[in-house]
């Protein structure tokens, strides 16, 4: 991610616009405002059918949702908002993944380290992209119309990793244990950064990865483009060093999502989503109702993409979850309608995923309880049954968002006959946990 792509605030670099990529690979439209007759449309409430909910099916297991901190861009998080990123309370976000740099310079390393170190306290994993390798390993080249295009020297492999081995060994010694480390950030989209190509990656996993002291991230293309993850997963040699096939979703349509590949090829492989923003980076976080779609991303990067995280960009920005005042934002509420009730280790299970039109729905087990997430993007109220098999809950809890609220605690509802039925509100996110 460049630090200014797409970004409405002066001062910040980035040559190419994030927003100018989106609009060329044709990202989706943002929602207008509700229309008087949208509006008086929601009195009416419609039937779904069931959504049928089974404990006993298992999918990916959740490792978490969080963000990323970036103290040298755009300032360190406060010791509150910490608190409101990673707690788990009321009025929090619940994250309990942090994704911090890589700084190319030794005497920067301890910049992101107190965020880091409360989140850990607080529950969260901690993982680390570089952008940069030392100015030192860096040579230029020529890609295409660029000219002083920067790669990794072919002779500094081995020094790289050990660079990113100094880092985890500095981070650990200042209390954060690594879960695991990127080997570059979007290497397919490094105008303002060092590029790399597939079989350079390939190249760098199978000679050099394997020596680096904790678990190893790749590739992270900007897009989710397999040609940059395939021939790792082609490669039984570079994929024995990788641990984490990483991914962002800039522009990545949702015909796009699923990775049959990864499915055949990746066993005992972990899938992250590790940075995105969406839908753009040009409007408030909190215009409501486009907000959901920040809900519906979340709910296809765990159904169809079958992603284990889901990491956004900024933590703190008027774009992102925390709004630059401190408060949870719309687009921050969505997130945390999972981040705060589908903990790691979670496992998601088998649930009908679109019972209706514009309703969207996703479940996880954590031991005995059932994390059930609903999304209605519809201008109706849905009256929605759930269906519970294989499990033996009694009563459900639920927190809502609307225009209105934000993850507000509902009253409790009866499950009678392992089934449940209640009203989702128009443009709404609904979290339900079973007892």
């Amino acid at each position: 991610m460049a630090q200014g792509r797409n970004e409405p605030v002066g001062g910040e670099r980035g040559a190419l616009s994030r927003r100018s990529v989106l609009a060329t690979m044709g990202a989706l439209p943002v929602l207008a405002a509700a229309t008087p007759a949208a509006a008086a449309s929601r009195a009416a409430t419609v039937s779904a059918a069931a959504a049928v909910v089974d404990a006993s099916v298992q999918r990916q297991t959740i490792r978490g949702f969080g963000g990323m901190t970036h103290t040298a861009w755009i300032g360190d998080l406060t010791a509150a908002q910490r608190e409101t990123a990673f707690g788990t309370g009321e009025g929090r976000l619940g994250f309990s993944v942090l994704r911090m740099p890589v700084p190319e310079n030794q005497a920067d390393w301890g910049r992101d380290v107190a965020t880091a170190r409360r989140a850990i306290e607080l529950g969260a994993t901690v993982i680390a992209s570089p952008w940069n390798p030392p100015a030192r390993m860096v040579e230029t080249f020529v890609r295409g119309s660029q000219t002083n295009a920067r790669r990794l020297s072919y002779d500094m492999y081995g020094a790289y990793a050990q660079h990113l081995n100094d880092f985890t060994t500095y981070l650990r010694n200042n209390g954060v244990n690594l879960y695991g480390i990127s080997v570059q950030n979007e290497p397919d989209y490094a105008h303002d950064w060092t590029w790399w190509t597939p079989a350079e990656m390939v190249r760098f996993l199978r000679e050099n990865a394997g020596s680096i002291g904790t678990r190893v991230i790749a590739p992270e293309s900007f897009q989710y483009l397999k040609n940059m993850s395939d021939p790792i997963l082609n490669d039984p040699a570079a994929l024995a060093n990788v641990d984490i096939i990483g991914a962002h979703l800039y522009g990545t349509s949702f015909a796009n999502f699923p990775y049959p590949l990864f499915k055949q090829k990746g066993a005992g492989k972990e899938l992250w989503m590790t940075e995105v923003y969406y839908p753009n980076s040009s409007d408030s976080a909190d215009l409501w109702p486009q907000a959901l779609d920040v809900g519906e991303h979340i709910h296809r990067a765990m159904v169809e993409a079958e992603f284990q995280a889901y990491i956004w960009w900024y933590i703190r920005r008027g774009y992102g979850p925390m709004r630059e005042d401190g408060q949870i934002s719309k687009r921050g509420a969505n997130m945390a309608h999972f981040a705060r009730f589908v903990r790691p280790g979670y496992v998601r299970i088998e649930a009908t995923a679109s019972p209706a039109s514009n309703v969207y729905v996703s479940a996880y087990r954590g031991g005995s309880t059932v994390v059930i997430v609903a999304i209605n993007k519809g201008t109706s109220a849905v009256s929605q049954q759930f269906t519970l098999r294989n499990s033996a809950a009694s009563r459900v809890s639920s927190w809502l968002t609307d225009a209105s609220r934000n993850v507000a605690p509902q009253s409790g509802t009866g499950v009678s006959n392992g089934s449940f039925t209640v009203t989702l509100p128009a443009r709404s996110v609904t979290t339900f946990v079973t007892a």
